[in-house]
């Protein structure tokens, strides 16, 4: 169930049981509910990170802001994906380096939260754990020993910045190293109309790279660009059973998502 959803009734559970009448209590719901679906659909929708695929930049259990303005209007910008919009209206063209939600391809519902890599045309190839586009490969420096003016503490010796050609940054993480199990591929040569995703913890992702199943992201399956997180929350593998021992990551409540690796990055 969809996090927009789960608030939504959190909220008419509330009205419920603090209205003194049950008709006034009906009308805020139901007003309420228009301005929820409203303000989902035209502005913002929340999303819950379920996985460690983009470690660092997004952790398991951040919740995070996704702007549905910023590429267009599909059926996925409405509730359940109800197919109300055949094509997309106010198209706008993604940017390499945004961090994006998509549903994939393999079913069209499940929501993934990548980075983008590659733009219709673009010919992209991992080769020992380098990424090359259009047989360019792309700088990679180690956090360890750039100049880096970042204080982060979720960092460390296998995280990496690597730097787009259009000047946008973005940490990754290479646990197992360059000779990973994704990190020497052939050469993916992106469709017109589609867009080649990672995952910034890149040996610990499913994404483009796995043809299969991720492959190629057509447009129409962009739901919006990750913008903030707005709460995070880390369960340390505690079960509801133990709800006490989870703890707030306070330090990343109102984060933009890359905005310190793109303002304090010294070229």
């Amino acid at each position: 169930m969809q996090l927009s959803i789960i608030l939504l009734l959190l909220l008419v559970l509330y009205i419920v049981f603090t209205s003194e009448s049950k008709w006034e209590a009906l009308k805020i719901i139901f007003s309420a509910g228009l301005i929820a679906i409203f303000i989902r659909t035209v502005f913002f929708q929340p999303f819950k990170i379920p996985s460690g695929s983009m470690i660092p930049t997004l952790l398991i259990g951040d919740f995070i802001f996704v702007s549905q303005y910023k590429y267009g209007y599909s059926k996925h910008s409405l509730p359940l994906s109800l197919p109300l919009i055949k094509d997309r209206i106010l198209k706008k063209n993604p940017k390499r380096g945004d961090v994006v939600v998509f549903k994939t391809p393999n079913d069209n519902r499940t929501d993934y939260v990548k980075t983008l890599i590659g733009l219709p045309g673009d010919k992209i190839q991992i080769k020992d754990g380098l990424l090359y586009i259009n047989d360019i490969q792309v700088q990679r420096d180690s956090v360890q020993e750039s100049v880096i003016k970042v204080h982060n503490n979720y960092l460390n010796e296998f995280d990496f910045v690597e730097i787009f050609s259009n000047g946008k940054k973005h940490f990754i993480r290479e646990m197992q190293g360059d000779n990973a199990a994704g990190d020497n591929t052939i050469v993916y040569t992106v469709p017109e109309n589609n867009f080649f995703f990672m995952g910034d913890n890149r040996d610990n992702s499913i994404d483009s790279r796995v043809l299969n199943y991720v492959g190629f992201v057509p447009f129409e399956n962009l739901v919006g660009k990750a913008e903030m997180i707005f709460f995070s929350l880390d369960k340390k593998n505690y079960g509801i059973t133990k709800f006490w021992k989870w703890r707030i990551r306070y330090d990343r409540i109102g984060k933009i998502i890359n905005k310190k690796v793109n303002n304090y990055y010294a070229n």
